[in-house]
């Protein structure tokens, strides 16, 4: 079993850096064969340096995931040279934090493409080929902003949102066709990632992610977790699992209190400047490789109990269960002794 986790075939959307970057070292130290897809080359370059570092075999396949024909040609390539995929994971995304008034349609467009449609044509590209074997995992990065939308950042949650309603779809399909073929939707709490420094902002201070903080790895090792185990959704830290309970129970107090509090949490550190960079439309600073970090590493954690407790619940369960008996063993022996 070891060598054949050694042997899977991955394919990895948005590579090359931030939680794709991160899951491709994971998948690396799995032993796994990566075709890695992203817009930005000198990354890519540095997520393959880092995937053969740790063990694993990667291609690189510069692409831009809105256009479908693009991610086709990854796929077909990645068979080519890899075999068939196993797990294919969708991560690439971009966004726009501003007020929705400010918005353009360009911009709502750009962002649907990607972090939507970008995730549909990976999916289907996978589907294609998975479908016939009747094997296969397909891992949807999500986040606690598919369940709950917060303000400046419209684009972004509709389209987390739109994902959302795509795997419903999907795993109702799955099951009609019984087929073996898996999916699994991790949704993600605010995570240390260099999207933060090249997102387009109309913010006047700099953009940064919700408080907590996690780190990128905390993402893939869920990611890695699923791809051995595929559940239909795993949530990633109390955040994402407070923000969505929450959602379902009060929506109307959370949009009173985020209205209040938002605009706030998503800012720091004074202004970020008139002609900051950024990658909506193309990779920002195609000649250097940002990595899996953000600059947040002073303040985010790399620890999540709640994913470990989640990860390794029937071991919990078994814990309790024995614990359960213990105690009513205790109090049957003492009932009789009186």
């Amino acid at each position: 079993m070891s060598n054949q986790k050694r042997q899977r075939t991955v394919v990895i959307t948005g590579a090359s850096a931030g939680v794709g970057r991160a899951t491709a070292q994971a998948f690396a130290r799995d032993g796994a064969r990566i075709g890695l897809l992203a817009r930005g080359q000198t990354g890519l370059e540095g997520a393959k340096r880092d995937v053969e570092r740790l063990g694993g075999e990667a291609i690189n396949l510069p692409t831009d995931v809105a256009d479908a024909e693009q991610v086709e040609a990854a796929a077909e390539e990645v068979e080519k040279q890899f075999g068939p995929i196993d797990v294919w994971v969708n991560v690439a995304m971009t966004s726009v934090f501003s007020p929705i008034k400010e918005m353009t349609a360009d911009e709502f467009r750009r962002v649907t493409e990607v972090t939507y449609l970008g995730y549909v044509y990976g999916t289907l590209a996978a589907l294609r080929r998975m479908l016939p074997r009747d094997r296969g995992t397909i891992i949807q990065v999500g986040s606690a902003l598919a369940y709950r939308g917060i303000p400046l950042q419209a684009a972004y949650c509709g389209a987390k949102h739109a994902i959302q309603g795509f795997m419903d779809s999907l795993y109702c399909e799955v099951i009609h066709d019984g087929s073996n073929v898996q999916a699994c939707m991790v949704q993600m709490p605010a995570l240390n990632t260099p999207q933060f420094s090249w997102v387009k902002s109309r913010l006047p201070r700099k953009p940064q992610p919700v408080p907590p903080i996690y780190q990128p790895e905390v993402a893939a090792r869920a990611i890695l977790y699923a791809s051995h185990h595929p559940r239909r959704e795993i949530f990633v830290g109390m955040p994402t699992v407070t923000a969505i309970v929450a959602n379902r129970i009060v929506p109307g107090l959370l949009d009173w209190y985020l209205g209040k509090t938002g605009y706030n949490s998503q800012q720091h550190d004074g202004p970020a400047g008139p002609s900051r960079p950024f990658n909506l439309w193309e990779a920002v600073d195609a000649k250097v490789d940002h990595g899996a970090h953000g600059s947040f590493d002073d303040r985010a954690t790399d620890s999540a109990p709640e994913l470990w407790a989640s990860m390794n619940r029937n071991l919990l369960c078994a814990g309790l269960l024995a614990l359960a008996l213990a105690a009513g063993a205790a109090w049957f022996r003492a009932k009789s002794e009186e």
